[in-house]
């Protein structure tokens, strides 16, 4: 309606422009006022005309758009004449589906709850599956179980004869594989990431093994790869073990919990890594307790060969400079004319001499000893610090934001003492060796004074 408007208005502003210009141009050849009437007459009776035919087809116009309305009024009512008639045959349908139902239901009697049961089990074993190791070497079971629980889910589809089946065997087979060691090839992902195919032992439903590595199993992809961290090295002898036996009985580190007990091993530091837990003062405890080591092996071995050339020379009447004894018994030889008094004084000056000799580094080794601990105490401190500092800054929340600062606390403690104590030791035996020669010295010192008393 608005388009035939719209073209009425604009034929009608189109003739009056004709007729502006027709008059236009009379008026340049007009010679006087009746020809310009006469002209202007002639285009008023044009536009008349021109107006009663664009009105003929507006009215045209608008007996289709009438007929047009008809139409779609009466596919209007013909589509709400079909939707009461759908409507009323889904009411229909419900009544006999819910009779149909009620017929299924008394039909089934007790093998409904057969189904139902059958679907939980199915459910309940999918799971156990798709964690059980046994899947690694007969894959596909938890497909079938979980299509099968879905579509008796799903549907009023019943299982079949074959499907029941199915069902039983595959648990009777979980169990009869759970007792069984075999062997069998499969793609497992090495640490490394390389896809390698390999000879794989499965112990019951419990481990995973190749060449002396255990194995894991990802539950949602079905591929088998080697732990990145593996247990401690007696568990790697005995994997390998296994692997190369051909029947006969050997020891296996077995996770009866299906791996949790393995994660936790695996999860364990090793011992570098509880080094490393120590931080810079665990580091310097360490090279403190090297350098103790070194002096105290250095005196052992030094006390030792002085101990040996102090037992030879007790056996020998001939003093021999190599050693604190013969270097004693020489000062005899030196002064064999000197009173009883003088000759203890010197042979006392030649025994200090020897002491400090005997007793080199043996000071230091003690200081270690009492600094080791107390280094340790400075780490424990520097720790409790870290895990405070944590606290404030993040709350008690997550325990591993504090572990850090009380593995340091722990370690800094283990390896102060772990220093300490052999320190201590060591400083005690070799403290003691060191007076043994002493008093030897002493004891043969005192015996050349008694013998030149006697002999005065």
């Amino acid at each position: 309606m608005k388009s035939i408007v719209k073209v009425l208005t604009t034929g009608l502003f189109a003739s009056l422009v004709a007729t502006g210009a027709m008059a236009q141009s009379a008026s340049d050849k007009a010679l006087d006022l009746d020809q310009l009437l006469k002209q202007l007459e002639q285009g008023q009776i044009t536009q008349n005309k021109d107006n009663q035919r664009r009105e003929k087809e507006f009215a045209a116009k608008v007996a289709e758009q009438d007929q047009m309305l008809k139409d779609a009024t009466g596919k209007r009512n013909d589509e709400l004449k079909n939707s009461e008639n759908l409507e009323r045959q889904f009411q229909e349908n419900e009544f006999k589906l819910a009779d149909l139902n009620d017929a299924l239901t008394n039909r089934l009697g007790s093998l409904k709850e057969l189904f139902g049961v059958l679907q939980q089990v199915s459910g309940d074993t999918k799971g156990k599956f798709q964690n059980s190791v046994i899947s690694a070497q007969v894959p596909g079971r938890a497909e079938f179980l979980d299509g099968l629980a879905q579509s008796m889910g799903s549907s009023s589809k019943l299982a079949s004869i074959d499907e029941i089946e199915r069902v039983w065997f595959e648990i009777q087979r979980e169990m009869t594989e759970s007792g069984k060691v075999t062997k069998f090839t499969t793609d497992v992902v090495e640490a490394g990431g390389n896809k390698v195919n390999k000879e794989v032992v499965r112990v019951g439903s419990f481990a995973l093994v190749a060449d002396g590595k255990y194995l894991d199993m990802n539950p949602s992809t079905g591929t088998v790869a080697e732990l990145i961290r593996q247990p401690a090295d007696r568990y790697g002898e005995s994997a390998a073990n296994l692997q190369a036996s051909n029947g006969e009985l050997v020891e296996f580190g077995l996770d009866p919990t299906g791996g949790s007990i393995l994660g936790l091993l695996v999860q364990a530091p090793n011992f570098q890594e509880r080094i490393e837990q120590g931080g810079l003062v665990g580091y310097i405890i360490l090279a403190v307790g090297a350098v103790g080591l070194l002096l105290a092996l250095e005196r052992l071995i030094s006390l030792t060969l002085i101990k040996a050339k102090v037992d030879r020379q007790l056996k020998n009447q001939q003093p021999n400079k190599d050693n604190p004894l013969g270097r004693i018994l020489h000062v005899r030889e030196e002064f064999p004319n000197v009173d009883t008094e003088t000759l203890e004084l010197k042979l006392t000056e030649a025994i200090l001499g020897e002491v400090p000799k005997l007793g080199r580094n043996l000071t230091m080794i003690k200081i270690i000893s009492v600094v080791a601990p107390l280094m340790g105490l400075l780490g424990t401190v520097t720790g409790m610090i870290n895990t405070f500092q944590a606290i404030t800054l993040f709350g008690t929340g997550d325990p591993k934001l504090m572990a850090g600062g009380i593995s340091t606390a722990l370690m800094t403690t283990v390896l102060g003492l772990v220093v300490a104590i052999p320190m201590t030791l060591l400083y005690a035996m070799l403290n003691t060796r060191s007076k043994n020669i002493v008093f030897i010295l002493q004891e043969q010192a005192s015996g050349v004074i008694a013998e030149r008393a006697e002999r005065s």
